[in-house]
């Protein structure tokens, strides 16, 4: 029996009407009645037809895996190209990055200004004849007190030094929606449907290509910002990356 077919004898037995499954799934009715009839083209590429399968065989209780199967068998299987290429506009999305303060090099200038000072009364010392105890007292007492203040402003640039670059990814879906995160490599992290009232997470250490099917059915936050903007497409695709967050 063909993709339609069997999607249209589910949905027969789950005693559904095409509305029913409209309205569970957000897809239109006059594009489940053509997917019924194995007439996929109003479903406008490869990418939503499999994802309007996948979804109406959720909701009449069927396998989508072996209608999809079938689908690329029949329609050919799915292009090698990256997510960021299937759709057009895509909305590169760059988080700003905090500047890493150059303690290093503040460091080594205290280090050497101290170590100068020390070669400098070291010097001082031998070449002219003993203080008073009361004078050898004093350099002692300001000896150790440059001692601590190199300890305390070393402790303080390693303290303030940033932890590593992370992406925090938080999605709650409104309706039914589908997503595809892609890592910088073209490795899939995920790819997949997030239903009405799931939440997905996901923390990476690079950067991302996030597609998603009907954003403005999500609320999805990235390290504590939106980067859908006003008046989304159907379809978008961001580019993330990671932003510099205090360890």
């Amino acid at each position: 029996m063909s993709i339609g077919g069997t999607l249209a004898e589910a949905r027969r037995e789950a005693g559904l009407t095409i509305t029913a499954v409209s309205q569970r799934t957000c897809i239109r009715e006059t594009i489940i009645r053509s997917i019924e009839q194995d007439d996929f083209s109003g479903c406008g590429g490869d990418f939503y037809a499999r994802g309007h399968i996948r979804s109406i065989a959720g909701v009449v209780g069927v396998d989508p895996q072996p209608l999809i199967d079938e689908y690329d068998a029949t329609m050919g299987a799915p292009p090698l190209i990256s997510a960021a290429e299937v759709f057009q506009p895509v909305v590169p999305v760059k988080l700003r990055e905090r500047r890493k303060p150059n303690w290093t090099v503040a460091l080594a200038i205290v280090v050497v200004l101290v170590g100068g000072a020390f070669a400098y009364q070291r010097y001082a010392g031998r070449s002219q004849p003993p203080a008073p105890r009361q004078a050898a007292k004093t350099t002692a007492r300001t000896g150790l007190q440059a001692r601590s203040q190199v300890q305390a402003k070393s402790q303080s640039a390693h303290a303030a030094q940033p932890g590593p670059r992370l992406l925090d990814i938080s999605l709650t879906a409104a309706q039914n929606c589908y997503v595809q995160l892609i890592s910088a490599t073209g490795q899939v992290i995920y790819r997949g449907e997030v239903h009405a009232g799931r939440s997905a997470h996901w923390t990476e250490r690079r950067a991302v290509t996030m597609t998603i099917a009907n954003p403005a059915a999500i609320r999805l936050r990235v390290n504590g910002r939106n980067p859908i903007p006003v008046g989304a497409v159907r379809t978008m695709t961001l580019r993330l990356h990671p932003a510099r967050e205090a360890s």
